[in-house]
């Protein structure tokens, strides 16, 4: 074993790192190799990715150059029509004849330039709109462009009252990243000149864009507009100008490092369930957050609940401002905890109303706005509020949440990649490539960037990725376990082991997706040992990577095998357990996405199935531990899809046993849509080597959040959903469809903010016991405790 020396770029620092790795690796990569005159690696690899499931899986073209199909991006030639058809070649899921699919995913790729936009480019259902990451290109929208925005997540269909592409909570699987997208040209009064029209739902980022926008007094720019969708995950961007950096509305979003300069309003929150903003910077705007909380008679969705976490407001007369009381009664819970004020007059107002909180130059440890609990007791607050214990470990050198942008290795030249593909695996969806990953990780871990060519890798075993590998896959690679070694629900046994138990060394996985071929009644589909180096934050990571299990092509759990009603059946389980991070594990997770599908993706998109999976995630790790994402085993939401129905992990969605120093923001959980037929822990027994929650009395589904044994655990923003018995919604009039949702035992140190709950009766348990009542926190569709501590 020959220890070696890895640095990397981490939030502007060069930190180096030395460990040993149990590899055949004669020459460590190091630091990336790429000339400035070398084309972004992604531009010159060897692309012969494929859709393993696609009906012509040799003749369907998975990654696209946009100059291939006729851009020049010279910023004089109109390339909309060249890049739409980079998009929508090879007969691809859209145009809104199409509900979802997983068998025509895109990379499209723009090289550096500037491309000429007249009307939205239109981002199909699995595609990743990407750009050169070394010099990323600039999209400027004409004088006379024509469209709701420069780039449109889920149209609106003409004529088709309000219909549009996608089911906005069903709008999956998508990327957009390093752009510059320029509205400048666009007359000022003119709401087109708005960036992305990013109404979007799970798995979905935007990474590392900014928006150059008018900065005149009546300017009607926006950088980003969002009415509708059901969260994912925004980080590393900019917004220069406009009336809104961002007018956003979705269910729940996670959102961090976003930077707005010159606008009106920085942030306009126009309604949720539950928003966290985590190291947002607002300078010389009019207001910083303006958030519509409305009132709880209104009948309209507002915010429901906003929490901000290191925030850094300069030279703005307002920080937050909220809507004005609705028949004496302020609807809406507010979280600011760590923001600093420079020359910020005031801190917290209400719209034509009094000041709540004064500025200045000044840092607010901890404020919040609504019901504030220490164990049982608690009522309205507008103050200050209980300040977590935030361990150094969770920090950078700022004191603020360590965050990391997704790796993208724009200083790597094309020669430190090695293409799977090009070693032996075949991704075809058929052949066993267990040896061949197995191989590969041997001879290429720490020496190269391993890169997955699209496919589905089937692995018949466990396949470990040693501690010291950096993985990019295309396209959401997949690896699927399947096969009798996975099949035995009392020997659970891990598809994908991150690192050997005990490891230590860099792990980065990017853009890959982990499930199953049923039936997997035994397999945890990814075991999380590596611990990262000694001194490194975020070293040991996953970004824009989930878990998926059932529900798509190729997996053997879709409405032919699993049809909703049918009696439970061992060859209807999809995983014994989704994630595990082991006890000497640390790992940081931005924009990963678990879930056990309540419907067929490549059906109709609305098909329901009935599969199960024992359980979410189990964390072990002493920490720290990250999580910048939704996290979590949800689609759709009641309110606003009432035809679909789903089911998920039946013991838990997350367990924390013997956790330490953990994150999490912002976490969302639903509850299967078929209990209490069965009830937990049917079809599956509680195993108790696995820390399982022993079910309450009474109780009859599973648990959102399970903490025991745990300490400085820091919950900074939760959704927490049921909305069905039986598959029935009668139990949402008396928000009892359960009757219980989260529990914390007696030993445990727990810190929860901007928790908001639908159809539990009791939002809070203590060993079981609920201690918290939803009908105190009645906070529009949901109900919201604004912060809870022990004592």
């Amino acid at each position: 074993m020959r220890p070696w020396i890895y640095c990397t770029l981490l939030v502007g620092s060069l930190v180096c790192s030395v460990w040993g790795l149990g590899t055949s690796c004669s020459t460590p990569l190091t630091a990336g190799t790429a000339s400035s005159s070398d084309p972004f690696w992604m531009q010159s690899i060897k692309h012969q990715g494929t859709s393993a499931f696609n009906p012509n899986p040799s003749g369907y073209q998975v990654f696209r150059n946009v100059k291939d199909f006729g851009a020049k991006g010279d910023g004089v030639t109109d390339d909309t029509v060249a890049i739409n058809n980079a998009i929508t070649a090879g007969s691809r899921c859209g145009g809104g004849s199409c509900a979802s699919s997983t068998l025509t995913p895109a990379v499209v790729f723009f090289p550096k330039g500037t491309y000429v936009i007249s009307a939205p480019i239109i981002a199909y259902y699995y595609t990743q709109l990407i750009g050169d990451a070394k010099n990323p290109p600039t999209l400027v929208a004409t004088s006379s462009f024509n469209g709701i925005a420069v780039i449109d997540a889920d149209p609106y269909i003409p004529g088709g009252n309000g219909a549009q592409f996608y089911v906005n909570q069903n709008n999956f699987f998508r990327s957009v990243r390093n752009f510059v997208i320029d509205v400048r040209q666009v007359p000022a009064t003119a709401s087109q000149g708005t960036g992305l029209h990013w109404q979007a739902s799970q798995s979905t980022s935007l990474i590392n864009i900014v928006v150059e926008m008018s900065t005149a007094a009546n300017t009607a720019h926006q950088g980003i507009f969002m009415e509708n969708g059901s969260g994912g995950f925004m980080g590393d961007l900019v917004f220069n100008g406009g009336k809104f950096g961002m007018w956003v509305g979705n269910q729940q979003f996670t959102v961090r490092n976003v930077t707005v300069n010159n606008a009106q309003s920085g942030i306009f929150s126009v309604w949720n369930w539950g928003w966290t903003y985590q190291g947002v910077t607002i300078n010389n705007c009019q207001v910083a957050f303006d958030v519509s909380t409305g009132g709880i008679t209104t009948g309209t969705q507002t915010s429901g609940a906003v929490a901000i976490i290191d925030a850094t407001i300069n030279n703005t007369p307002i920080f937050v401002r909220t809507s004005a009381a609705s028949n004496g009664k302020l609807d809406g819970s507010i979280v600011i905890n760590n923001a600093k004020l420079v020359n910020v007059p005031t801190a917290v107002s209400v719209e034509g109303g009094p000041t709540l909180l004064a500025g200045g130059t000044t840092t607010i440890t901890s404020w919040g706005q609504g019901n504030v609990y220490k164990g049982s007791t608690g009522g309205f607050t507008q103050g200050a509020i209980v300040s977590a214990n935030k361990p150094s470990s969770l920090l950078d050198s700022s004191g603020k949440i360590f965050g990391r942008t997704h790796p993208q290795y724009a200083n790597f030249a094309v020669s430190q990649f090695v293409s799977v593909k090009d070693n032996g695996a075949k991704g075809d969806g058929k052949t066993d490539d267990t040896a061949a990953i197995t191989a590969i990780f041997q001879k290429f871990a720490g020496c190269k960037i391993i890169f997955f060519d699209a496919g589905t890798y089937v692995v018949t075993s466990t396949i470990t990725i040693p501690a010291g590998t950096q993985i990019v896959g295309e396209a959401w690679s997949v690896i699927a376990g399947k096969g009798p070694t996975f099949q035995n629900q009392n020997n659970p046994t891990p598809v994908v082991k991150v690192g050997d138990t005990n490891s230590q060394g860099i792990i980065e996985i990017t853009d890959m997706l982990f499930t199953t071929m049923g039936p997997a009644a035994g397999a945890v589909v990814v075991e999380w040992n590596v611990k990262q180096p000694s001194g490194t934050t975020g070293g040991a990571g996953m970004w824009d990577s989930h878990i998926r299990l059932g529900g798509a092509a190729g997996t053997n759990l879709e409405p032919s095998q699993c049809p909703r009603g049918a009696s439970a059946s061992v060859n209807c389980i999809a995983a014994f357990l989704a994630l595990h991070l082991t006890p000497a594990s640390t790992a940081y997770l931005e924009g990963a996405w678990v879930w056990l599908a309540d419907h067929d993706i490549d059906g109709d998109g609305s098909t329901q199935i009935q599969v199960y999976s024992g359980r979410g995630i189990l964390s072990e790790s002493a920490g720290p531990l990250v999580r910048n994402s939704v996290i979590e085993m949800t689609i759709y939401k009641a309110q606003a899809c009432q035809s679909a129905l789903a089911e998920h992990h039946v013991l838990y969605q997350y367990n924390l046993a013997n956790a330490k120093n953990h994150y999490m923001g912002l976490i969302q959980t639903e509850s299967p849509y078929f209990q209490p037929n069965p009830a937990p822990p049917a079809p599956f027994t509680v195993n108790s080597a696995f820390h399982d929650p022993p079910s309450a009395q009474g109780l009859s589904a599973a648990w959102a959040l399970n903490v025991q044994t745990s300490t400085d655990i820091i919950v900074f923003g939760a959704g927490l959903y049921s909305f069905f018995q039986d598959f029935a919604q009668t139990c949402l009039d008396s928000n009892s469809c359960q009757s219980q949702i989260l529990n914390v035992d007696t030993t445990s140190s727990v810190t929860i903010y901007s928790l908001s709950t639908v159809a539990s009766t009791f939002q809070i348990s203590v060993s079981q016991n609920g201690i918290i009542n939803q009908s105190a926190n009645t906070n529009g569709f949901a109900s919201t405790v604004t912060a809870w501590s022990r004592s």
